[in-house]
């Protein structure tokens, strides 16, 4: 980046992503010091590097956005109620399988509506049946836990 940069010509592409050329290491600083942007080293070719004139504290906080989109997508959310049926289960079981397959965690949220949350109880049991049927398969993170009207539950992938 900028001074960094050694040596005698670059490659310059500009700040909208035109090529300009091969022109001389000092002119493509110059350049990047008018627009207030600063020189990067994109490709460090042998011949001659590519260099491109960015704002490199938005390109790093760009990056970092990236890197948080990436990470966001680890856990995965199945819902469930606490009158929900055996088949109904058995298919989120089957859905919860395939993401412990692809080593992601599963956050399971039971929410009770209305009246149901006087038998939490019932809750509870739907959540431990579901962590049952999963227990070949992963291992519980996070016990499950009252918050407000739901019960939230972790589980993790099986490392084998």
């Amino acid at each position: 980046m900028n001074e960094a940069i050694k040596t005698e010509k670059v490659r310059l592409i500009d700040h909208l992503g035109r090529q300009v050329g091969i022109v001389p290491i000092k002119s493509a600083m110059n350049m990047a010091k008018e627009m207030g942007l600063d020189l990067v080293e994109v490709a460090s070719n042998p011949e001659i590097p590519v260099a491109k004139i960015m704002d490199y504290g938005k390109y790093l906080y760009e990056q970092n956005k990236k890197v948080k989109k990436q990470k966001t997508k680890d856990i995965k959310e199945i819902k469930l109620r606490p009158g929900i049926k055996d088949y109904d289960l058995n298919v989120k079981v089957e859905q919860s399988k395939k993401f412990l397959a692809e080593d992601r965690k599963i956050r399971t949220i039971l929410t009770f509506r209305g009246r149901e949350i006087l038998h939490k109880e019932m809750g509870m049991d739907v959540v431990m049946k579901f962590s049952d049927l999963l227990r070949d398969f992963s291992v519980v993170e996070t016990r499950p836990s009252y918050e407000g009207n739901r019960i939230i539950m972790v589980i993790a992938p099986k490392k084998t």
